[in-house]
């Protein structure tokens, strides 16, 4: 399992209108949601690059292929480029993800990037 595949940040402040589903549904599919989880069918096609979105809950991210992308903050400044974290250079299969904020990804591989995500909901008081 890699942590550094997201920081840990708050996600209550962002808008709802930047969630994955509404600002880049052309990337992102609803398989399942309910009270406690939303799982996503991420795709990311060779040179393409999402919309700025955010995900709003930490997830176990389950890569189905694998190819190398830069993502940026909403300013389009370089928050992470996977060609630099060591531990990428053997693409893992199964990764940790903090909630994510209002970011763009930027598939630079040469394959597609095809992830499901099971975003674990924080339960409510």
């Amino acid at each position: 399992m890699n942590s550094d595949f997201a920081p840990n940040t708050p996600n209550s402040d962002w808008p709802d209108e930047l969630d994955a589903l509404i600002a880049a549904p052309e990337n992102h599919q609803l398989l399942l949601e309910n009270e406690r989880t939303k799982v996503l069918d991420t795709r990311i096609p060779p040179g393409g690059r999402t919309p700025v979105h955010t995900h709003r809950w930490p997830a176990v991210l389950y890569v189905l292929s694998w190819s190398d992308f830069v993502r940026y903050d909403s300013d389009g400044k370089v928050l992470l480029d996977s060609r630099t974290i060591e531990s990428f250079k053997v693409p893992p299969t199964t990764v940790w993800s903090a909630p994510l904020p209002p970011h763009s990804l930027e598939n630079v591989g040469s394959s597609e990037l095809h992830v499901i995500s099971v975003e674990l909901k924080e339960r409510s008081s």
